[in-house]
């Protein structure tokens, strides 16, 4: 253990891990900033935080060949994982319309924040030992059933944020592992049919007043569109400099809410303004790049897909969350990575960033 920990302190990129930490200090503040101290969600996130933190070493520290050999071992866990997803519309208490959360001792667990880490892996690991055939149509269907199942119960929740979030991490695992042109071409005419058919049978009301007061805020102020409404204020008011950390009228006098979780990107413009704002970007900016260096720099097929694929999951929910909290997208419920409060998703992302830099530190060790 003393090696490995001398061998993270010598070959880990620095560069990326200060990036994420600056982004989990950013995270923090704005919890503290944003939520009411009755809540007691600073503390939670302070707790989600250490113990992502004690995930990533760990993750850092194992061999990433773990996961890369035993196929068997990430089915299982994907199997696992799916077996939460369907328990939840069995078991889990509805909160807002959704069944997401099992609730643990106060705290929720959302399974599928773990659903796309196990994803990532499964479906760098499926791809990579058929990169030679990868041609073949049968190899994106086959790929799709393990995204499909997991979406469709997803949908069931229904959290149509997270079921988009998989299948973009689905889509670019599959183009980075070389798909042809012509197969995803017919994928998205399959989407735009089922699009369709979802937007008749399987949207709820709600989910369809988001995307038409999305067109038009304005059309109802105070019902589909005022979350919209509220954010482009709040986001916009900030001009160049901010209002200042937890002065914030949009959030602290409640007229933003899921100040901490959906509109948390909204809320830090109101208070850090356009300067802050191009800030935390940056941060996440250089986070993608050095996460993208160390893919393109992998010695196999599985370390340069995961992490590949790790990189279009975060940038797709970092661009997603913004975009709606802009009023550019539908409102959907998408946190912004490290930033956002819950444990779910800060302990999964470091996990993942772990493994990332398990392949970068194995990948600098064979080359001295």
């Amino acid at each position: 253990m003393i090696a490995d920990l001398k061998a993270f302190f010598r070959l880990a990129d620095w560069v990326a891990v200060t990036a994420m930490a600056l982004l989990t200090g950013i995270g923090l503040i704005a919890v503290w900033s944003f939520s009411p101290p009755w809540a007691g969600l600073f503390g939670r996130q302070v707790l989600w935080i250490v113990t992502g933190l004690f995930a990533f070493l760990v993750f850092s520290l194992i061999d990433y060949r773990i996961f890369r050999n035993h196929g068997l071992f990430l089915v299982a866990l994907y199997v696992s994982v799916m077996l939460l997803l369907a328990a939840l519309l069995l078991f889990a208490p509805e909160t807002r319309g959704v069944k997401a959360w099992f609730q643990v001792g106060g705290a929720g667990i959302q399974p599928v924040e773990l659903m796309k880490l196990v994803l990532i892996l499964v479906l760098a690991k499926y791809f990579s030992r058929r990169h030679i055939e990868i041609a073949r149509l049968r190899h994106l269907l086959i790929s799709g059933l393990y995204v499909g199942a997991a979406v469709f119960l997803v949908l069931l929740q229904p959290d149509l944020g997270s079921a988009l979030i998989l299948v973009v991490a689905w889509l670019a695992i599959a183009f980075f592992a070389g798909i042809q042109w012509r197969h995803l071409i017919t994928f998205f005419v399959l989407v735009a049919i089922l699009s369709g058919v979802a937007w008749a049978w399987l949207l709820q009301p709600y989910q369809k007043e988001r995307i038409t007061a999305f067109l038009d805020p304005y059309r109802d102020p105070q019902g589909a569109g005022y979350n919209t409404i509220q954010a482009m204020v709040a986001a916009g008011s900030g001009r160049l400099w901010g209002k200042g950390i937890g002065y914030g009228s949009q959030s602290h006098l409640n007229f933003l809410p899921e100040a901490e979780t959906d509109f948390v990107f909204a809320a830090f413009a109101e208070e850090t303004g356009f300067i802050g704002s191009a800030v935390l970007l940056g941060l996440f900016a250089v986070l993608g790049w050095r996460i993208v260096a160390t893919g393109m720099k992998a010695h196999d097929n599985f370390s340069k897909l995961f992490v590949l694929g790790l990189a279009s999951f975060l940038f797709s929910q970092t661009f997603l969350h913004i975009a709606i909290n802009l009023g550019l997208l539908p409102v959907t419920g998408i946190g912004l990575p490290l930033i956002s409060y819950g444990g779910s998703s800060m302990i999964t992302i470091l996990a993942g960033l772990g493994i990332v830099q398990s392949i970068r530190i194995h990948a600098r060790a064979e080359i001295e």
